[in-house]
């Protein structure tokens, strides 16, 4: 199974470059969204089954913001919007899909950008998800969560660690969150594999940071460790345009 993520940053104007021939070239078994930016009678009429695919979406209150989508091509248990916290549902920033061997979380991470109450709104999301993650286990089943998380974890992972020990996406509290997924007993997949690759997914468009590789590592898979010997590639499509987040994916011997 091929599952794609994606932060489109408006699916509307993916839509106009090359979106659906995109997806028909790579052709996922799953393309998970985030920052779809759209409400439930906004969805294009070429988006609600493209391709044979099912799709399914979550919808901020906010008209213009935030949002998630989840296509499958193929068979799957349930997808359910939302994991059951208001404060985090009415942004539509999770999508849960049940398959027979694994639960598939979409998930937009709140960004800490907008002042201190923000960032903790972020780093509750983060824990709300944890808690979440973990009663599944609990009941042993096995989960790949995939998504933008808005925090970049280690030095590796952005282009000016220094820089940006001060903002937002880079902060300890942020990153000691990741730090307690793996702790937890989760995989970032990529950096399980690759630990010494530079690897970025989003890229300032403000600043023109793409044309100089000047990134950032944000979008990730993560699965629990008893789960992780199924997964045989973690890849980044970093020539991938259309946003400023690339895709990214796995592959998964799973159903």
């Amino acid at each position: 199974m091929r599952i794609i993520s994606w932060n489109v940053n408006g699916v509307r104007a993916v839509l106009k470059k090359g979106f659906i021939d995109w997806i028909e070239a790579e052709s996922p078994d799953v393309l998970c969204l985030q920052e779809t930016k759209l409400q439930a009678d906004q969805i294009p009429p070429e988006l609600i089954e493209p391709l044979g695919y099912k799709t399914f979406w979550s919808h901020a209150e906010r008209k213009g913001y935030s949002g998630v989508a989840t296509f499958i091509k193929g068979d799957f248990d349930e997808v359910r919007d939302g994991f059951g916290e208001p404060k985090f549902d009415s942004e539509g920033r999770t999508l849960v899909a049940k398959f027979r061997d694994f639960t598939l979380i979409n998930g937009y991470f709140p960004n800490g950008g907008r002042g201190p109450e923000r960032i903790e709104y972020k780093l509750d999301y983060y824990k709300f998800l944890l808690e979440f993650v973990n009663n599944i286990r609990a009941d042993g089943g096995n989960v790949v969560i995939t998504g933008d998380f808005n925090t970049a974890h280690n030095e590796i992972d952005l282009a000016n660690p220094e820089a940006n020990r001060n903002h937002t996406g880079f902060l300890d509290i942020e990153r000691e969150w990741i730090d307690r997924y793996i702790e937890s007993g989760l995989v970032d997949t990529f950096r399980e594999m690759f630990p010494d690759r530079v690897a970025y997914t989003w890229w300032d468009y403000r600043t023109r940071a793409r044309e100089r590789d000047v990134g950032w590592r944000i979008d990730y898979f993560m699965v629990n460790r008893e789960f992780f010997p199924k997964v045989k590639d973690a890849f980044i499509l970093k020539d991938v345009l259309g946003s400023d987040h690339c895709p990214l994916g796995i592959e998964v011997n799973a159903r």
